[in-house]
């Protein structure tokens, strides 16, 4: 990787771990599809601006541009981000994190099966299965990082992998029908269609009550959105843009370090053995799917990378 990207990924890296540790302390006083609906509105928000104010941009048009980012921003965003946020009710950021960085081995196997041009050799199928092998290692320790909890929730664990495999599912959807497209056109149209989509939801279901947020918890709604999503946005644009797709996988180590340290710093969280152990096979198996060289064509355009 080229020195000059390492600031910019340890940035992107701060931003998301960051904001999975925020979103953590938020749940406290917001329901999650609150949270997220208001969170990705405020977002939206931020890159229209983008639209209005930046030369030679403008807010797309086309009506298949639309349909199928659309459908991205439902699948691949609100109902990943509302299972994810919504995991961090039953254990720390730390190991949602963890578990969410299974999503570039996972994105790459299904990808064998589903794309012609994607087939993972003897080294992929190693790192892919060491990668995964992590995450068991997390959910067979029974870990949920709590100081205050003695036992994890299958739970909490469910509702990570669910957000897993329905944005891994989504990348290799991206990969057939959005490449050809604006990447911050796509995750723009993602946010705004995610905030279509979860804040009608919320309101719907659980009502839209704000009577338990304080200070605290309304800066830390205005992080997430400006930071942990529309930040995070603009950041991964550049660097994929300036940078290739490898410093954007190398986000994806650094993200459970941040929101591991993060959570213990500011919410108490603890960091185990098992998670360390856990996150050491997860890193190392992410690193043997790169060959150290550029990741597959499946994540050159479509790196494996969130906000939660």
């Amino acid at each position: 990787m080229n020195i000059a990207a390492l600031p910019y990924v340890m940035l992107l890296a701060f931003f998301f771990g960051s904001s999975l540790v925020v979103s953590r302390f938020s749940i406290g006083q917001f329901e999650p599809t609150t949270y997220i609906g208001i969170r990705m509105i405020l977002s939206s928000v931020l890159a229209l601006l983008v639209y209005a104010v930046a030369t030679g941009r403008r807010l797309p048009r086309d009506p298949e541009l639309w349909k199928r980012a659309g459908l991205l921003g439902i699948f691949g965003t609100a109902l990943p981000m509302t299972c994810a946020v919504s995991s961090l009710q039953y254990q720390s950021s730390g190991v949602t994190s963890l578990l969410l960085a299974t999503g570039p081995p996972l994105t790459v196997l299904l990808a064998h099966f589903l794309l012609p041009d994607e087939v993972l050799n003897r080294r992929q199928v190693f790192g892919v299965a060491l990668a995964l092998s992590g995450a068991l290692v997390l959910a067979l320790s029974g870990e949920n990082g709590l100081p205050d909890v003695s036992e994890a929730s299958p739970t909490g664990y469910l509702l990570a992998i669910s957000a897993t495999v329905c944005g891994a599912v989504m990348v290799i959807y991206a990969r057939k029908h959005l490449r050809a497209y604006d990447s911050y056109d796509v995750g723009s149209i993602r946010i705004m269609t995610t905030a279509a989509t979860v804040m009608p939801l919320s309101v719907l279901t659980v009502g839209f009550d704000l009577s338990e947020v304080d200070g605290a918890g309304l800066i830390a709604l205005l992080y997430s959105a400006l930071v942990g999503t529309f930040l995070g946005l603009l950041l991964s644009f550049y660097n994929v843009k300036r940078f290739g797709a490898t410093p954007a996988m190398m986000t994806t180590y650094i993200i459970p370090i941040v929101a591991g340290v993060g959570g213990v710093l500011f919410l108490g969280e603890e960091i185990t053995s098992a998670m360390l152990i856990g996150m050491v096979v997860i890193i190392g198996g992410i690193a043997l799917l790169q060959e150290f060289r550029k990741p597959t064509g499946l994540l050159r355009r479509f790196p494996h990378r969130g906000s939660y």
